[in-house]
């Protein structure tokens, strides 16, 4: 059997009871390791659950799978997922893969931040298609995600922003140096780096005769480390996201949209300025 295995959003003691006895009969346990982290390492994790992990890179995970999935046959083995199994489509090519082999599999839920966004007082149904931000270099600066911001504003609804993390990625500075692969320090997005890529959008479309449906005054809500201890959330104009310091990561942010007065009231528990929402001509309430 493979077991897909949601850990939940903060430190070790977030997976499911279903979860951990699930991990603790696998005779194999593989930690996923390139499409989020959690607030402990791997060897918190190791001591909570009373099994050694696997740490699984994203080459392994996509390169590699039959020679996981070959063991899941012979086998129960583990996959362990921060946040929920398919928050990344590579776990349902996962699943696919072993159906294809006839291999048995059951996926064990957790909480994501595609739910747990929930904490600022947004409510979930109000939400449309949620959208990633990546880094800008100096020779690529991507927009379109902007267009689905506004496009989901147009329509009423909030936007999550989910802010990239580049984890294991190859350096391109050594490539040449005798097949060896030397890896980048991770990176990771934070709310205020975010922020600023959307206001130079809209001082770019400005400047190509636009009207941008957001404008540095459109309330947004930037969040940190959602599900942990030391969870952060700070909400107010686009142009305060762009100053906020939320700490460690992770980090995502929401645009928000038509706004139900209690969702409103909500958002003032977190404002970094009150007089923000006050005086915001930008602010759409039902």
């Amino acid at each position: 059997m493979l077991y897909l295995v949601g850990l939940g959003l903060g430190d070790a003691k977030d997976i499911t009871v279903k979860g951990l006895e699930a991990v603790r009969r696998c005779r194999r346990v593989y930690l996923e390791a390139y499409t989020s982290v959690l607030t402990v390492g791997k060897e918190a994790l190791e001591e909570f659950y009373g099994k050694e992990l696997i740490l699984a890179d994203r080459e392994m995970v996509e390169q590699e799978a039959d020679s996981l999935l070959k063991e899941a046959d012979d086998c129960d083995v583990a996959f362990l997922v921060v946040g929920d199994p398919f928050g990344a489509t590579t776990h349902s090519d996962l699943v696919l893969r072993a159906v294809k082999l006839g291999i048995p599999y059951k996926v064990i839920h957790n909480a994501s931040i595609m739910n747990a966004v929930g904490c600022c007082g947004l409510q979930l149904y109000n939400f449309g298609e949620t959208v990633s931000i990546v880094f800008w270099t100096d020779t690529w600066k991507p927009e379109s995600f902007f267009d689905k911001i506004e496009k989901n504003r147009q329509n009423g609804m909030h936007t999550l922003c989910l802010l990239e993390q580049v984890i294991c990625e190859i350096s391109l500075l050594f490539l040449p140096c005798r097949g060896r692969k030397i890896y980048e320090p991770p990176r990771y997005m934070s709310v205020n780096q975010a922020a600023e890529q959307l206001l130079a959008i809209i001082q770019n479309r400005r400047s190509q005769g636009e009207k941008p449906e957001i404008t540095e005054n459109t309330i947004c809500v930037g969040l940190a480390r959602v599900g942990a201890l030391d969870e952060k959330i700070a909400s107010g104009t686009l142009q305060q996201m762009s100053t906020v310091e939320l700490g460690a990561p992770l980090h995502s942010l929401i645009v928000t949209g038509t706004m139900h007065p209690l969702e409103l009231e909500m958002l003032k528990l977190f404002s970094v300025d009150s007089s923000s929402f006050e005086n915001n001509a930008c602010q759409r309430t039902t």
